[in-house]
């Protein structure tokens, strides 16, 4: 991360927000069901309240390098992406036949001299 955002501005409420969602994003990746998620969410919750006040930027700077390091340690390996993303299961999967003219393989052959091919 090149630099963070300067504390109680609107980049650095975004930041914070961005944050809490990979972190909770993350959780959700190892942790399916909603039900065994929704205590580790609250824990993230409460993480992120306990420092709510903190207003120190060399603190804070600290506080979020080390939220980046455990949010990658924790990444998951395999992500789970919606079947219609990108990368997901179904992505590019029956796709709309081109809207361009096809090609007559009919009229080539029989204007190149190969007919019955």
């Amino acid at each position: 991360m090149s630099s963070l955002p300067a504390p109680f501005t609107a980049a650095h409420r975004s930041y914070v927000k961005r944050l809490y969602r990979r972190f909770l994003t993350n959780e959700l990746d190892w942790i399916v069901q909603r039900d065994l998620w929704r205590p580790r969410a609250l824990a993230i919750r409460a993480e992120f309240e306990r420092n709510r006040d903190v207003h120190d930027p060399r603190a804070l700077a600290a506080l979020f390098a080390k939220a980046e390091a455990a949010l990658a340690d924790r990444k998951h390996p395999d992500p789970y992406r919606p079947p219609e993303a990108p990368d997901g299961t179904k992505w590019e999967r029956n796709l709309p036949p081109p809207l361009g003219p096809l090609f007559d393989h009919e009229t080539y052959n029989e204007e190149h001299g190969r007919a019955g091919h």
